[in-house]
């Protein structure tokens, strides 16, 4: 009991002190590779980067020591990121305070339902997702976080649309009309010192090297390039007007926000007064009717935001030193109508603009490449929901930890909770195969559902099991779980002494990080081989891809459309089982007549039908049963094989009663063999048995068989001595 209870007890069984230098150097290393990779997906879930940080710190060692698998690595993973900032986006701007404070909830959310399922014992819920589904959802899901990072490949900054496609469709129109060519030349140098050094030796932590070099190369170069200037700097004739009408706009949206926001909890208080929530009074349908009113306004108001702020970022100046001294000196002159005899520096300057208001005394002109910036030092502990400024830590905002907030994001949680656990279960599978280490699914729902909850108040996000880090940790030779246990207290002396080492890191950098993170899960040959299993596993794939790539960034459609094929191809197999017209093959046993051509006996039919007889297919025994009459008008006689008849509910057995009452009422004899013992007893409690006659019951085939055609020709039109050579019989010695 102490080990399911505390089951990283079990580790220090025959545990020694060269056991723990192993995991020693193996959480080290999975360390070396995390720092950076959270940093990049966080940036993916929406957050600040340092943000992964913090889902790097208590998760990995929380789910190590509550789970069941020793090598298996926690922490931010690349799907659940993209999934968790695809299902907030519609609540919340990406990387502000309300966003950052749902996110931690919807962590929290998904490990309470995580380690739910594990307590009661309920993992086999992943069933639910079967490997075509994943499969075509995991290659469309690869392609939709390697894409958006072309942003930040390119140095250019959209707008995100409806659908990704359409985003990607805007990335590239920026990129063509300017891409900032440094920025570019990071990004693939990144990628290029990543391949290399893994082709060299798969050992060397690629990542943490194509980190370092770039980072020193930025602070070495000036990579980043900012100026912060008043408006009257930029020499362009209506910008300031163009910036106020901006500002307008953006306060516009505020303004409706904060008035929907009240309208809706005045609809929550009036829903409560009518008639247990579900009231239709005027009162109510006015109050509707005006939270409608301000979304169509706000949405209208959104789309002039959009204009203008792609009118502001696809600007472009050069700057002109007016005077000694510091970066304030500069004015920036249209790149296209710079005045005669003034020399500007050479450089493309542009304006930073992002959905909340410009300060028109401090502009920020971007004459360099993006870079991480400035990461707070030290851990941070809150209650999830509390909305904080990210920089300062302070409270600005009512908590989001309530019912309303864990009923509005449960539903992306399942999807979440599901997906993350059926990645880490397979990695910690496929790691065990190779270890022989026992590992318990439900256990491992536990430690995945704490190591969520617990690393919400650390400030994390929803995080998952980790393919790449546990391929690292595995390479390095982790013995147990004190490897992670040492990858999150590296993670700690980062924050607390390390973190100004990262402020020059390109982000182009990270972009190439998960870039190539994401390409281990692209696996086209998954999509040929459940086509090869089956026509339909193949179209569930496909459709599963293609769903999610049209939806995305809603990546939950696709994976609901994928269960909802499964499941109707689940659902139609089932009410269309296999019944199977029999006959006696050369090796004297009884096989499909139909598959193996083989001829039938005239006056016997042997059925078999396969799969439990139950209410949704119940009349299709009797549809199948009245085929072979049709199609043997010289029938006397028809056996049921039950082998495959695992269950039977009330519509099945009294379909089963209708059609023995039918045959026998058609003058044909009915029998049944093989059937199995859950089956008997329905059979038994429902009279059915006497129905049919326990002396037309029987064990096997071969017993039935000789027993019928000893039947049909004992004082019948047929001869005593039988049908000589019968196809039932004529392999079967006398």
């Amino acid at each position: 009991m102490i080990y399911k209870v505390f089951p990283f007890l079990a580790w220090f069984k025959g545990y020694n002190g060269s056991k723990f230098q192993i995991d020693l150097m193996a959480g080290i290393t999975v360390a070396m590779v995390l720092i950076p990779q959270s940093m990049a997906y966080a940036q993916l879930a929406g957050l600040p980067a340092y943000y992964g940080l913090y889902a790097a710190f208590l998760p990995p060692m929380v789910a190590a020591l509550f789970g069941s698998s020793r090598q298996l690595a926690t922490g931010p993973v690349a799907v659940v990121s993209l999934m968790s900032a695809a299902s907030l986006e519609p609540l919340a701007t990406a990387g502000g305070p309300q966003f950052i404070a749902y996110s931690i909830v919807l962590a929290l959310t998904v490990g309470v339902f995580q380690f739910s399922l594990g307590v009661l014992r309920l993992g086999m819920v992943v069933n639910f997702l079967s490997h075509p589904v994943i499969n075509g959802f995991t290659n469309a899901a690869a392609i939709i976080i390697a894409s958006s990072q072309f942003s930040k490949f390119f140095g250019v900054y959209v707008d995100k649309a409806p659908h990704h496609y359409e985003t990607m469709m805007r990335v590239g129109q920026a990129a063509l009309d300017y891409t900032h060519v440094p920025t570019l030349l990071y990004g693939i140098g990144a990628v290029g010192i990543m391949v290399t050094l893994k082709k060299i030796n798969p050992r060397i932590p690629n990542v943490l090297v194509a980190v370092a070099v770039t980072t020193v190369i930025s602070l070495m170069t000036g990579f980043n390039n900012d100026a912060f200037v008043d408006v009257s700097k930029v020499q362009l004739d209506g910008f300031s007007h163009k910036v106020e009408a901006f500002n307008h706009v953006v306060a516009e949206i505020e303004t409706l926000g904060a008035q929907r926001a009240q309208l809706g909890l005045e609809v929550d208080e009036q829903k409560k007064h009518e008639t247990g929530g579900h009231g239709n009074s005027i009162e109510l349908i006015q109050l509707e009717a005006k939270v409608a009113m301000l979304t169509a306004k706000m949405d209208e108001a959104k789309h002039h935001a959009h204009l203008y702020r792609k009118d502001l970022r696809d600007m472009k100046f050069e700057a002109v030193k007016t005077g000694e001294g510091d970066v304030a000196q500069l004015a920036f002159y249209p790149k296209d109508d710079i005045p005669a005899g003034i020399n500007t520096d050479g450089k493309i300057w542009r304006l930073k603009v992002k959905n909340s208001k410009l300060d028109e005394t401090n502009l920020t002109m971007i004459g360099g490449g993006a870079i991480v910036g400035k990461i707070p030092t030290g851990l941070s502990f809150a209650i999830p929901g509390t909305v904080k400024d990210p920089v300062t830590g302070k409270s600005i905002g009512e908590s989001l930890l309530n019912f309303k907030t864990f009923m509005k994001l449960l539903p992306i949680a399942i999807i979440i909770s599901l997906l993350g656990f059926m990645e880490a279960i397979a990695i910690a599978k496929a790691m065990a195969a190779k270890t022989g280490q026992k590992l318990d699914a439900n256990q491992e729902l536990i430690g995945q559902g704490l190591g969520n909850i617990i690393g919400s108040f650390g400030g994390s996000y929803a995080i998952s099991g980790s393919f790449s880090r546990s391929a690292v940790n595995l390479q390095a030779g982790a013995v147990s779980g004190i490897s992670s246990v040492v990858t999150s207290l590296v993670v700690v002396l980062t924050l607390f002494f390390f973190t100004p080492l990262l402020y020059h890191l390109p982000q182009a950098t990270l972009a190439a990080v998960i870039m190539m993170a994401v390409i281990g899960l692209v696996n086209i040959k998954g999509f040929a081989h459940a086509w090869k299993a089956q026509w339909y596993d193949g179209v569930i794939s496909v459709g599963s891809f293609l769903v999610t790539l049209y939806f995305a960034p809603h990546l939950d459609k696709g994976i609901m459309v994928g269960v909802a094929l499964s499941m109707a191809v689940f659902l139609y197999k089932s009410m269309r089982p296999v019944v199977a017209s029999l006959s006696m093959h050369e090796d004297r046993v009884l096989k499909s007549a139909e598959h193996y051509r083989l001829k039938g006996c005239r006056h016997i039919s042997v059925v078999r039908f396969d799969g439990a007889l139950f209410f949704a297919n119940a009349s299709y025994l009797d549809e199948q049963v009245a085929k072979f009459r049709t199609e043997q008008p010289d029938l006397r006689y028809i056996l049921l094989d039950a082998k495959g008849i695992n269950d039977m509910d009330a519509s099945g057995e009294e379909a089963l009663a209708l059609l023995v009452e039918r045959i026998r009422s058609a003058g044909l004899g009915f029998a049944m063999c093989g059937v199995k013992g859950q089956v008997m007893a329905v059979m038994e409690r429902t009279g059915l048995i006497n129905k049919i006659g326990r002396e037309h019951l029987f064990s096997d085939t071969a017993e039935a068989v000789k027993f019928i055609v000893q039947t049909i020709h004992t004082d019948t039109d047929l001869p005593e001595e039988g049908c000589g050579n019968c196809p039932l019989t004529r392999f079967i010695p006398q």
